[in-house]
Formats: C-alpha cells, structure tokens, sequence
C-alpha cells in the first residue's frame, strides 16, 4: 500500500522546468565557439588517455569508468549537496546541465550551413563544412554525397545530440545528463575501430551503444509519427524502420536513419569513405538518393523530433517528480 503524501507536500518542479529551460538557451544561443564545457571534458580525457592508454580492453575499460563513473559520481554528490538549496538554485544548475549536453540547434545550423553551400553550387564550401557534422571523408564527394552524407548525420545526430540526453535527464536528472554526454564524448573520441582504439576503446563504444539503446529506438518513432510534417508518409517511414534499422552496423544508427529515410521519402546508405577506410552500409529507405533540398527538410524533422522528445521528456520528469513526492 502506497503511502499518503504529506499535508502540503508539493512535488519537485525543478528537473521538468530545468529540462524546458536548457532546451529554450540551447534554441536561442546554441553551443558557444570557445569555452564549452564538454570540449573542457573532452581536453581532461584526452590528457588522461595519454597517460593510462594500451592496447589492452581492460584498461579502456578502466578508462571509460574512470570517465563516466566519475561524471556520474561528482554530479550526484554536487547534487545531494544542492538538496536543501533554493529551488532557483538548483533549478539554475539543471538548466545548464541540460544547456550543456543539448546539441539540436548546432546540429540544424550546420545543416543549414551545408545546405546554403549546397543550393549556391559551392562544392567547396560545402566539402569544407561536411567535417563539422561527420567523419567521413569530402574530398571525392558531389552534391548528391555530400547531401547524403549530411542527411544521414542529422538522423543519427537527432538521437545523440538530442533525444538521448533527454532521456537520460528525465531518468537520472543532472547526473543522467552529465554521464551520458561524457559516455557519448568519450566514444566519439576513441570509440573508433582504428589502429589504436580497437581495443582501448571497446568498452567506451560499448557503453555509448547501451546508453543509446531506448533513446534511438525513441527518435525512430517520433520521426514516424512526425513525417507529415515534412511531407512524408509514417506509414512509409514505420516501414523503413522495421524492415531496414537493424541492416546499420550500428545498433541504434540504423534505426534513426531508416526513420528519416522514409520520413523524407528518400535511400539512404550506400559507400562512405573515413580517412582511407572504405565501408559499404546497406541501404536504408526507397526513394532516390537525397537532394540538395532534402538537407532542410532534415533539418526540419529533427526540429519536429526534438519538440517531441522535449515534451515526453518534461512529462516523464513530472510523473517522476509527482511519484517521488507521494510516496515521501
């Protein structure tokens, strides 16, 4: 039996408003160019790495827990501390957590960046764009590769940059959104297969593949659900998913991209280039190729998704919030 709330007892506001407020400093100002605070994560890591690296599976796992663990660990202890602290206070503190992990209104200007590049013929001021969304080499890429290979970074982008911290923040509140973003960095940075992180980093790519498991699977439905709102069919987006997310050698890359290749109406897939490394991914979707004027309707889906996932996630954070408060 459930016990009575207390005479007076009001649940917590402060993660749903922290949520909403971070996701409404990311619209409006986006990530700074200097002084973020994940690139601050991002240089601590890398020092640290140079000092514990080997090619040894153990000590990347040692690594990625050092990292994260810690993340996590310091962000509950800072918000234990917080606990008594005025409600504007801690609500300042979630909102920019939430600030700082968000990515949505970056992601969308450097698609808009490509896409103007794209529209004015300016194949080199788009290849010069393209390393800011994805690893993949530009060099050898047209209109139609760059388009594609845009189209597809904002798809898988929509879950990391958006959706899964989200998630992660209506779960575990401040230190669900400060782990995540350091469990996504840290993969981003030698979850690669290459020479030197194969081993070192396989547990940090694990980890990253974990965390993103429901989030991926989220931004697929909701791009389904949103595909109207781009001119689609979420009868032909759901069937995209099903039939082609698990084909992606990722686990949950393929579900966002097969998402929003049906979404659009477009194929997506085919052969990418990293750095010299050649991989054939299958194809996802069944219209035609993207075009130049598919990257803004990307760019418009993610937004579609982001409000979506921004909503459930407010939602889920007062449920959490009202449940909390009663049974105290």
């Amino acid at each position: 039996m459930l016990a009575r709330p207390r005479p007076g007892a009001r649940p917590s506001v402060v993660l749903p408003l922290g949520l909403l407020a971070g996701a409404a400093v990311d619209r409006l100002v986006g990530d700074p160019r200097r002084g973020h605070p994940v690139a601050a994560f991002g240089r601590a890591a890398g020092a640290l790495e140079s000092r514990v690296w080997a090619p040894s599976r153990l000590r990347g796992s040692a690594y990625a827990l050092a990292c994260v663990g810690g993340t996590y660990a310091a962000a509950r202890l800072l918000d234990r501390r917080l606990g008594s602290a005025p409600a504007s206070l801690r609500l300042a503190l979630c909102a920019a957590a939430t600030w700082a992990v968000l990515g949505g209104t970056t992601l969308r200007r450097e698609a808009s960046a490509m896409s103007d590049s794209l529209v004015a013929g300016d194949l080199g001021a788009a290849r010069a764009r393209l390393p800011h969304l994805c690893g993949r080499d530009p060099s050898a890429l047209d209109a139609a590769g760059l388009a594609r290979a845009t189209v597809e970074s904002v798809a898988e982008n929509t879950s990391d940059a958006v959706v899964a911290p989200l998630v992660w923040g209506a779960v575990a509140g401040v230190p669900g959104l400060l782990a995540y973003r350091a469990a996504n960095t840290l993969d981003a940075m030698v979850g690669h297969r290459t020479p030197r992180h194969e081993r070192f980093g396989w547990a940090a790519a694990r980890l990253d593949d974990v965390a993103n498991l429901a989030p991926a699977r989220l931004t697929g439905l909701l791009a389904v659900a949103a595909a109207p709102l781009v001119g689609g069919s979420p009868a032909a987006a759901w069937r995209a998913l099903r039939r082609d997310g698990a084909a992606h050698p990722s686990p949950n890359a393929g579900r966002c991209e097969a998402a929003f290749a049906g979404a659009l109406g477009v194929r997506l897939g085919g052969r990418n280039v990293y750095a010299g490394r050649v991989e054939d991914r299958p194809e996802l979707g069944d219209g035609p190729a993207p075009g130049v004027a598919d990257v803004a309707r990307a760019a418009r889906l993610s937004l579609a998704v982001e409000r979506a996932a921004l909503a459930l996630a407010v939602g889920a954070a007062v449920a959490r919030a009202c449940l909390r408060g009663w049974r105290s």
